[in-house]
Parts: C-alpha cells; structure tokens; sequence
C-alpha cells in the first residue's frame, strides 16, 4: 500500500468516527429532550389528578356559578386529551398543547377568584390545602417547561450549526418545538383592593 492510500484511509477513518461522534451526541441531546418532555408531563398530569378533588371539595361546600365549576371540569379534559409523543415535539403541535393547557390555567384561575368570595370555602382545611398544592404544582409546571426549554435549545443548538447540520439532516434529526408565553401574558392583570 502506497503512503497516499494509507494517509487517505486514515483520514477516512477519522471522518466516520466523527462522523459517528457527532449523530450519537445529537442522539444523546434527543433523549434529553424526550426526557424532559416526559417531566413536563408529569407536572401536567399532577395538576390534572388534583382538579377533580379541588372540585369535588368546591361543590360540596359552595353552591356558585355552576359555568365557572364546568369550564374548569371541561377544560380538564380538553387538556388530557391532547396526548403530544416526545418524537413529535415540532411548533405547531407544542402551540396546540400549550393552548389546551392555558385554557385549563384560566378556567383555574377563575374557579380560585370565585372560591375567594365565600369565605366557608377558603376556611374549609382540604380547599386551603388542595389550593396549595395546585399553586406547588403550577410552579413545578413553570420549572419544568424552563427546564424543558433549554434542553430543547441545547438540542436544536447541536443540529443546525454547521457542519452538524448535515449529519443531522442525513440522520433525520429535526428542531423541536419550545413553549412559548401565551398571548394573553404581555396583558399585565389589573389589581383592584377597593372591594
């Protein structure tokens, strides 16, 4: 073998063993990102098992505007129902979950305003206790989908810069989605104590 064929093979080899570094790093990143995703998930699922219980401890100690009780308890299940695969995170599907989830958020939040104008209610040891809990759990949320983002830009970092780029696209590694603030979060809430 001529000196120019070994020189060439050994740069070959160092070209796919690169190669192979960098899909199996850009890999390694995807898991994170399924992993984080599945975290989020939980935080999610975790406040779906707690809303049936702040609702039944609601309506069995107000009787109040039975819409804000079923806006709450039909958002609940419009949110699990939008079941979204770690392998399909792209934009369009995270702002289809995202607006599930915010629309559970606020019938939350309005089912809490309600419940502050009976003051049974707030007394009732289970309310204040459930209403903890939830309030842990949308910080977890919240903690959760800040983790959630920035592996998913770590992970989208690795496959668009160059050279990685056309490992990534020859392999089929594709940009995730990230959650992104809802519409609705660039209104600041007005606070009103006169009442």
């Amino acid at each position: 073998m001529s000196k120019g064929t070994i020189i060439a093979l050994v740069v070959a080899a160092l070209l796919i063993f690169w190669g192979i570094g960098v899909r199996n790093g850009m890999a390694t990143s995807e898991q994170d990102v399924e992993a984080s995703w599945a975290n989020v998930q939980t935080a999610y699922q975790r406040r779906a098992d707690l809303i049936p219980n702040l609702v039944k401890t609601v309506q069995g100690v107000a009787n109040f505007e039975k819409s804000t009780l079923s806006d709450v308890i039909n958002a609940r299940a419009s949110a699990t129902q939008i079941k979204l695969d770690a392998s399909d995170l792209t934009p369009e599907n995270m702002a289809k979950f995202q607006a599930a989830q915010s629309q559970l958020s606020g019938a939350l939040s309005r089912l809490m305003a309600v419940a502050e104008n009976y003051p049974t209610l707030r007394a009732t040891e289970n309310f204040s206790e459930l209403q903890a809990q939830l309030e842990g759990t949308e910080n977890r949320i919240k903690e959760e989908r800040d983790r959630f983002n920035g592996t998913v830009k770590g992970y989208n970092n690795k496959i668009v810069t160059f050279p990685n780029s056309l490992i990534a696209s020859f392999s089929g590694f594709s940009k995730k989605g990230y959650f992104e603030a809802d519409a609705s979060a660039q209104k600041a809430p007005s606070v009103d104590f006169s009442k």
